[in-house]
């Protein structure tokens, strides 16, 4: 049986953090599928089909790893992916407090999941795509928290100061 999890996130934009958890996962599991919400309540810098470009890019010498894009339930794309393992990345210890919550609440919708959490490398502890694009918005660079074609994007988004 093939182990499939999946990485669900806004990735807005994808960090070089997300992709430490990206790659540790394609070490574990057989296939991974990084999934980008398309959730209309968030207003995301990036459109989905350029959070999907990013990360394509990023992850192009990695043979297990595919990306993709849901909307609605988390729950129903990982039942439609046949998915029974949910990628969560821990930073800190305050996000351990939701993603718990988060946890139990799917397993409650889906009771074959599990949920794997999974640290980044340390020096990627702090890094938030929100920290990401609010430094780019004020003019500085961010090439050492994004891979070099993201750090691209948002010079192009942001404008280059």
């Amino acid at each position: 049986m093939t182990r499939i999890a999946v990485y669900p996130g806004s990735f807005d934009p994808l960090t070089r953090g997300h992709l430490d958890i990206v790659q540790r996962a394609a070490r574990m599991f057989d296939h991974v599928v990084v999934a980008v919400s398309n959730n209309s309540q968030k207003k995301p810098v990036f459109s989905v089909s350029e959070r999907l470009e990013m990360i394509e890019e990023a992850v192009r010498g990695l043979p297990n790893v595919d990306v993709d894009t849901f909307a609605g339930l988390l729950v129903d794309y990982l039942r439609k992916k046949k998915a029974r393992v949910l990628i969560r990345g821990l930073r800190v210890v305050s996000d351990m407090d939701y993603e718990f919550q988060l946890a139990s609440f799917n397993r409650r919708l889906y009771k074959d999941l599990e949920t794997v959490f999974l640290m980044p490398d340390d020096q990627y502890t702090y890094l938030a795509s929100s920290m990401v694009r609010e430094i780019s918005r004020l003019g500085a660079g961010a090439d050492q928290f994004v891979t070099p074609f993201v750090a691209r994007r948002l010079k192009l988004k942001f404008g280059a100061k």
